[in-house]
């Protein structure tokens, strides 16, 4: 029971890079940096050697060998080195022991073995067997040593020795890479196909800004076609020219906010007006939810809305869950995207209501889910990164729908500051 409780401790350190991984670089646009390799590696090889595993005076039993080969495919030759030379400090001075020579040659010869195979790794096509391949081979050179200087106790308990080697480091090595390589891919396609999506979103709405633009444009022109060819009056040519500049300054306003938006998502966060976002893009989306039959209402009596995020990153989440919400009213006559924005103790309320087709229970439970969409076209990675982004924040999603009847997302996130107005 002891040697299970053990093996279960060092799983879970070896699994730590995967944790830190989903808990700090979850919402950044960045897959992760070598320095965060190189930490997190060299944390878990000190935890690994720590709470090793004693199998006999001077022989150890523990995952640091699952993240050598961990640290060379993630962080290349200079984090492997700096593992190494971590490891030989903590064998003299924290783990000690008659054998200390012998284990540090042992670990030397799986540090250029697993140099071979990390390379061995990028490159082929067969990855998950490589990673078997090179947790056997790595397990096969201290099961070697431990034949080598203690046979009685391998005959002893052959299979404790083919457990505690072989399989430690074979599944630990396939079970780390497999799910941190899967962690990593699946984040870079959610913010990939979210800037894809937010590049169809936008030629969407391009298409409606046309029509927006054109009929103020159409009435500058006919206002300026009468003062041009009939003799008016000074009021009515005033009034005119007033009308004309209104039109003009709506569709500067409508063009400026969607350039804005069409650009790239930066990197940068800082303190941003929620509120100044959200008419910001209700102004870009009207005319697209008057192509698509809807009708847009925003409720917001409060100005300067302070929170802590990226600019960008919030006006792309307000355009995935409006835009979704006209979308699903397209079907009726009569459809309603009602935006509410309020307020409550330290937190920002934002409640966006439709009337659209609505969703069912399985539907909901998987929401937000990467590659799950409730749209045919749709690859549902616009609402995994808007929920990726809300929670980043310390922020909550909660879905309410209807089949027939409409939804009602209620996000909040953390408000820094208020200004009412």
């Amino acid at each position: 029971m002891n040697q299970i409780k053990e093996l279960l401790l060092q799983l879970f350190i070896m699994l730590m890079p995967y944790v830190a991984f989903n808990a700090f670089y979850r919402d950044k646009q960045i897959s992760y940096s070598r320095g965060f390799i190189i930490i997190i590696s060299m944390v878990c090889v000190f935890l690994s050697m720590l709470f090793s595993y004693v199998l006999v005076e001077g022989v150890f039993v523990d995952s640091r060998y699952v993240i050598m080969f961990f640290g060379l495919v993630f962080g290349g030759i200079q984090t492997g080195l700096f593992i190494f030379a971590e490891f030989v400090v903590l064998r003299v001075f924290l783990e000690g022991g008659a054998a200390q020579l012998v284990g540090i040659v042992i670990m030397l010869i799986t540090f250029l073995l697993s140099i071979l195979l990390s390379r061995v790794y990028r490159r082929t096509k067969y990855k998950n067997l490589t990673a078997v391949a090179t947790g056997i081979l790595c397990g096969s050179v201290p099961a070697s040593a431990l034949l080598l200087f203690h046979p009685e106790l391998v005959s002893r308990n052959i299979f404790l020795q083919i457990l505690l080697y072989f399989c430690m480091s074979a599944v630990g090595i396939w079970l780390l890479i497999s799910l941190f390589a899967k962690a990593v891919s699946d984040k870079e396609l959610s913010f990939r196909y979210a800037q894809t999506e937010k590049v169809e979103a936008i030629s969407q709405v391009a298409a409606s800004l046309v029509h927006e633009v054109r009929n103020p444009l159409t009435t500058v022109k006919g206002f300026l076609k009468l003062i041009y060819e009939a003799p008016l009056s000074r009021e009515k040519v005033m009034n005119y020219i007033e009308i004309s500049m209104e039109e003009i300054i709506r569709t500067e306003v409508i063009l400026t906010d969607y350039l804005s938006l069409s650009k790239p998502l930066s990197e940068n966060e800082g303190m941003t007006d929620l509120s100044i976002h959200l008419h910001s893009i209700y102004e870009v989306l009207t005319p697209f939810a008057n192509m698509n039959n809807a009708a847009l209402e925003v409720q917001s009596h409060t100005r300067g809305i302070w929170i802590k995020a990226n600019g960008d990153k919030v006006k792309q989440v307000l355009l995935n869950f409006i835009k979704n919400a006209i979308e699903a009213c397209s079907v009726n006559a009569d459809g309603l995207v009602s935006i509410r924005l309020t307020v409550q103790n330290t937190e920002a309320v934002l409640i966006i209501t439709d009337n659209g087709v609505g969703m069912g229970k399985e539907a909901l439970k998987r929401l937000g889910s990467i590659y799950y969409s409730t749209k045919t076209n749709g690859t549902g990675l616009g609402l995994t990164f808007s929920y990726q982004v809300i929670h980043g924040l310390g922020g909550t999603i909660k879905v309410n729908s209807e089949p027939g009847k409409g939804t009602s997302f209620i996000i909040t996130i953390p408000v820094h500051a208020q200004v009412t107005g």
